[in-house]
């Protein structure tokens, strides 16, 4: 079963703290009125399933289909490293029956895991990086050496990773909801078949592609890199602005690589992406690592990694 454990994860600050509080003032009735049991008990009930990203949602509607009722903490457009849930979105993480975490080291789930845990002690915690070998972040970069290595939190954005997710999903929904094993079995099948094909589809696209380094400004796309034999250049170190020291490096380091695009998150600030750009004699692009539409999104990452190393 994909449970994880309630790991400690770190202090909350004064705002979090804040906001716990008047949470619970404002619905400690809801809280009196949740069930105790988490077990889906009736044929018309629905999985009520918290995502900590947009990315997980589509895994969990995918395989679980008409069974559940799904609700995402970071919205679209939100940056996961900074986002403060809304009191609303906590009641609903109050009624959930599962919720679904990166558990990569996603700055939100650092702050706030505990806490959202802590609103409903049956809920289910389903660690969707379960089995994934997750990815050190570069330790040199632009001639800097970093005091300390993290992981890679993007993991969802190699193919095969996706599938690992999937299987993760799949299984606590049927532990909620053993009942309907078969159903979620048979999603998860259709659903591991496209992603593989995805993934031939990706191959296929970049196969003639000799130049195969991309510019990102925030590294987003390390295990998409990884899977299909890329370069990734990342711009920025740990969501740090660059220092105008830094940013002669990366420049220096684009030219040297032909990169004539810079690809940029639209939860980051473009500011200094496109000065890098104006400096190249190139632009910017869009590409989201934080998407909902999985596989329209990494067909449409692919066709924009194409044509920039052409």
């Amino acid at each position: 079963m994909c449970q994880g454990k309630k790991r400690p994860v770190g202090s909350a600050g004064a705002t979090a703290a804040g906001l716990i509080l008047l949470f619970s003032l404002c619905y400690s009735s809801l809280f009196a009125a949740a069930p105790s049991s988490d077990a889906v008990t009736g044929a018309a009930d629905k999985i009520r399933v918290v995502t900590s990203i947009e990315p997980l949602s589509f895994f969990v509607k995918r395989v679980g289909g008409d069974r559940v009722h799904v609700a995402v903490m970071v919205p679209p457009g939100a940056n996961p490293h900074s986002y403060e849930p809304r009191p609303a979105q906590m009641a609903e993480t109050a009624k959930a029956h599962l919720f679904v975490k990166a558990g990569s080291g996603i700055e939100f789930e650092l702050a706030w895991m505990n806490k959202l845990i802590a609103l409903r002690s049956t809920m289910t915690v389903c660690n969707a990086s379960k089995d994934v070998g997750l990815r050190e972040m570069s330790e040199r970069n632009h001639g800097h050496t970093h005091e300390h290595s993290r992981s890679d939190p993007h993991f969802w954005l190699s193919p095969d990773n996706a599938i690992l997710i999937a299987r993760n999903v799949e299984r606590s929904l049927v532990a909620l909801d053993p009942v309907h094993a078969d159903e979620y079995a048979e999603n998860l099948r259709k659903l591991e078949a496209q992603l593989i094909s995805l993934k031939r589809e990706i191959t296929r696209k970049l196969s003639g592609i000799k130049n195969r380094s991309f510019m990102v400004f925030h590294p987003a796309w390390g295990y998409y890199a990884a899977a299909f034999n890329l370069k990734q250049i990342a711009a920025e170190e740990e969501g740090k602005e660059l220092t105008p020291k830094k940013m002669q490096s990366v420049i220096r380091q684009a030219r040297a690589e032909g990169v004539r695009v810079v690809f940029v998150s639209p939860t980051f600030s473009t500011l200094q992406a496109e000065t890098i750009a104006r400096e190249i004699g190139g632009v910017t692009r869009p590409v989201d690592p934080l998407s909902g539409e999985y596989i329209a999104n990494l067909r449409q990452a692919t066709g924009a990694f194409v044509e920039s190393m052409r």
